[in-house]
């Protein structure tokens, strides 16, 4: 595979800050830029949170039809809408899934880590092998402060898991697909999405991250020529808008040096 695209579009990258990349081709090949190196999860470590939430379902333990009625408690700082709507608003499994997939609601995010416990998810993450990453707290919109174990994720772990749910062997296959379509549903189209074609056949879901300092996404592009998986995580660039842009300039590179798109 020549890479030469994606290592220009990643040296340009870096020219504002550092970039993480992990992408892996349709024909298994793999390339990284600090693919081992931790950075800050942000609301990245959705994906094995959601993982644990579909095993449970798949154990039996759960339905997603299962009702949850929202506290006032519950109410968590940062991305979401269950912080703006009223308290007693009943919504189901499936629901809090959903909003912490598509919109990073960060208060359905801290009900399902509950749901999960945190010991289970980094369980997933352990028995993935996502050597590097972790879920040591819940949502607060922020980075950690002193006393918090902040929320470590590596470019190469997040290719891990989602090429775990393209493969079904992330829980059952009827699960994996349930989880490919929650990604689909991704509201943010302005990182792996931003340079797409607008073509029904090309298929696409990702999991962003965002909080001060930290642009991240990682997820899947399938056109009809195969299917790519890439993680970018971009730390310390001037601002997010930058950040995106940059994202979605490398994913675009990838998918020209893949052959997934017509150059």
């Amino acid at each position: 595979m020549n890479w030469n695209r994606v290592t220009a579009a990643v040296e340009a990258a870096e020219a504002h800050g550092t970039a993480g990349v992990s992408i892996l081709g349709p024909d298994g090949s793999h390339w990284s830029n600090h693919g081992d190196r931790k950075f800050r999860a942000a609301s990245t470590v959705k994906i094995p949170l959601m993982v644990e939430i579909f095993r449970q379902v798949d154990r039996g333990e759960r339905s997603l039809d299962d009702p949850h009625t929202l506290t006032a408690a519950e109410k968590a700082p940062g991305s979401g809408v269950l912080l703006h709507l009223h308290n007693g608003i009943e919504v189901t499994l499936n629901d809090l899934v959903y909003l912490t997939i598509s919109i990073s609601d960060n208060t359905a995010t801290n009900i399902l880590i509950r749901y999960a416990t945190m010991d289970a998810v980094n369980a997933v993450i352990t028995e993935l092998g996502m050597t590097g990453s972790n879920l040591g707290r819940e949502m607060k919109g922020r980075p950690a402060i002193s006393g918090e174990t902040e929320n470590w994720a590596t470019p190469d772990d997040y290719v891990t898991v989602v090429q775990a749910l393209l493969s079904n062997t992330a829980a059952s296959p009827e699960s994996c697909a349930s989880m490919l379509a929650m990604l689909e549903k991704q509201q943010n189209s302005r990182r792996i999405a931003r340079f797409l074609p607008v073509d029904d056949s090309i298929r696409w879901g990702t999991k962003t991250g965002s909080i001060s300092g930290v642009t991240n996404d990682a997820g899947f592009v399938t056109t009809s020529k195969g299917t790519l998986v890439i993680a970018v995580f971009c730390e310390g660039m001037p601002d997010q808008h930058i950040a995106e842009e940059a994202i979605g300039e490398i994913t675009q590179a990838a998918l020209l040096d893949c052959g997934l798109l017509p150059g």
